[in-house]
């Protein structure tokens, strides 16, 4: 096996590992967490599929190619929940070292170009990685909805946290906020969510 093919293979050998990943938000039926490997997956097929709420300068092709890599360097930084405060304060530096390692293992044209793109998803500035950051944000709630709350209860999330962590929906992929406030407002109806009229009410009555 040459050199440039030997990389390849150990990089491919590694990213299995992404398979090990748990993640909070759990499936839809709600009978385990999913890990990093299948959120990375049905992002992708989100992409396909919401194809056209994108924006028109959104390249279909790398935004596909952004969610499938973005969680790559969870295999040595873990998943940070998006509501753990602590947590995130250093996981920016601790992706940062994964990335190098990690993109590291392919030979340096590949290994440049990927580790391009997944900072680029880190930037937020591009039409292209607004709209895979703004499926990366839809997908959790998806599931949180149909998990009748999922993490939300776990973790008493409340709307005002989630209706945050949704606004780059607005920017990345306008189209589909609607359908986001559809979403929230529906949860709070089921109960799944508690929203910021009814913490007011018990802040008072406490």
């Amino acid at each position: 096996m040459n050199c440039r093919l030997n990389q390849q293979i150990q990089f491919i050998i590694e990213i299995d590992k992404l398979k090990g990943i748990l993640r909070q938000t759990r499936l839809t039926d709600d009978s385990r967490q999913e890990n990093s490997a299948e959120h990375s997956w049905h992002l992708a097929l989100m992409a396909i599929i919401l194809a056209e709420y994108a924006p028109p300068q959104v390249d279909l092709g790398r935004a596909i190619t952004m969610v499938l890599l973005h969680d790559l360097v969870e295999i040595d930084a873990g998943d940070t929940f998006c509501y753990d405060v602590q947590g995130n304060q250093d996981k920016a530096v601790r992706e940062e070292k994964a990335a190098t390692r990690i993109f590291g293992m392919l030979p340096e044209d590949q290994g440049q170009s990927l580790r391009e793109i997944w900072d680029e998803f880190e930037a937020v500035t591009t039409p292209t990685a607004r709209f895979a950051v703004a499926l990366d944000r839809l997908q959790p709630l998806l599931l949180n909805q149909q998990n009748h709350g999922g993490t939300w209860q776990l973790h008493d999330i409340t709307e005002p946290q989630v209706m945050q962590r949704m606004e780059p929906v607005q920017e990345g992929t306008p189209q589909l906020w609607g359908l986001v406030e559809q979403i929230v407002a529906d949860c709070i109806k089921a109960g799944y969510l508690q929203n910021a009229r009814s913490l007011s009410t018990e802040s008072q009555v406490d």
